[in-house]
Formats: C-alpha cells, structure tokens, sequence
C-alpha cells in the first residue's frame, strides 16, 4: 500500500520503470508494471487497474492488482457511472476522497463503500476517438490520497498511455485485448472445472505456461478450442495444457 520511498530513490524508481517500458514486450506485462508500480510508489494506493472503455460500451479492465479492482469496473459498467468513466471521458485526473459523502455517483458510491473501498484516484489516458481509457488507484481508507499522489500518479498514467500508443503503433493493441479475453476465457472454464478464485486460476495458467515452455497466452487457447471437460474424478487439466 503506497510507500515512504525517499524523494531520491523514488525518482530513480520511476527511472528504472521508464527504461522498462520502453523495451520491446509483451503489452499486458507492460500495463501489470504499470499498476503495481502505482501501488508501490503512490502514497495511498491498495489496489489498481486500468479500464479501458471502446465505443462508450464495451469495457475491459487491464493489468488489475486485485479482484476488487476489476469489481468496481464492473460496478461502473453497471451503474454508468464513476470515477474511471469521468477520467476515461471528462477530466484529466478524478479524485474522491470520501465515497461515503460522495454524490457525483450515488449508485457506484454505495457499492464502493459497501465493497470496502472510501477513496478513488483516476488519470485519463487518451486513445483514440474510439476507445478511451484511465489509470484507477483504490483505497479502503477515507483521504488515502495526500498531495503527492497525484504527482506520482500523473507520471505512471503517461507511460502507460505512451505504452499503449508504442503498441497501437506497432499493431499489438487489439491482438492484447483479444488475448486477455482468450486468458479470461481459460480462467472461466478453470474457475468453474475446480472450484477455484481467478486468482487461483491465473496462477494455474502460468505455472502450466512455465512447466511446459509455452506462452501463457498459448496454453489458455489451447484450453479455450478443448472445451469443458467431462466431469468425473480424474480432473486433469488435459490435452490442452501439454
């Protein structure tokens, strides 16, 4: 949550994390920098994500910290209301520092609070006319956010719309989408074959990436086109794992 990094170290943080993501990689592994950067270095920050909203209606929440970020994305999808949606669209950078008092989203608000989360910090990060996205930051205590938040913040939410822009650029912006939806595609079918969180489920993804020597993105496909499985007592990832 946040740190106490000194004004010199912290300085050479976000340098090292600019040298980072400006290397060529993988997009969805340059926004995960993005957003547990924001929770290292932002005083405040438990939680992060990036949402990005196409055509005013399709919404995706990117490089998520916690299930409670992709939550609150979805409570905004629900409500058509919030403070990722204003940044996405109206302001630059949207702050709540008590959702319990706050009236510009009444219906998120509430559903925040009861979620457990009292502060709220966004930065618009500009696509295209299209496609419009933010930087979120969360928070279960009320000001959670002081007055080098923003600073820090300003800078994490640049490079992500620079990363953003490097890839469009290169072609790789919709193939990252599409692979997050196969990615969410797998850990649905995981989540309901064993019983387990989306947390759980990423994990197992990642260490059959890692024990067979193909890209995770690679794996999830395989296990998309196999299908469910029968149930029964054997449950064996399968085929599509090898």
């Amino acid at each position: 949550m946040g740190s106490s990094i000194e004004p010199g170290d912290l300085g050479r943080r976000i340098a090292q994390l600019a040298r980072g993501f400006y290397r060529p990689a993988d997009l969805d592994e340059t926004l995960r920098g993005v957003t547990a950067a924001a929770v290292e270095l932002v005083g405040g920050a438990e939680c992060a994500d990036i949402l990005i909203v196409t055509d005013r209606k399709h919404f995706r929440s990117l490089a998520a910290t916690s299930e409670l970020a992709e939550h609150l994305d979805d409570l905004q999808e629900q409500f058509g209301e919030g403070p990722c949606l204003d940044a996405s669209f109206k302001y630059l950078v949207v702050r709540s520092e008590d959702l319990r008092e706050e009236r510009r989203w009444p219906h998120f608000a509430k559903a925040a609070v009861d979620a457990g989360v009292l502060s709220a910090l966004s930065f618009q990060l500009y696509l295209e006319q299209e496609s419009m996205g933010a930087l979120n930051m969360f928070s279960s205590e009320a000001d959670a956010f002081g007055p080098g938040a923003e600073a820090i913040a300003e800078v994490l939410a640049a490079h992500a719309a620079m990363a953003m822009s490097a890839a469009r650029s290169r072609g790789q912006f919709a193939s990252a989408l599409a692979t997050r939806d196969v990615i969410g595609q797998a850990k649905g079918m995981i989540m309901e074959r064993f019983g387990i969180d989306a947390v759980a489920a990423f994990e197992l993804l990642r260490k059959l990436s890692q024990d067979s020597n193909v890209p995770l993105a690679t794996v999830a496909q395989r296990i998309v086109e196999a299908g469910p499985e029968p149930r029964g007592d054997d449950r064996r990832v399968g085929p599509a794992a090898r």
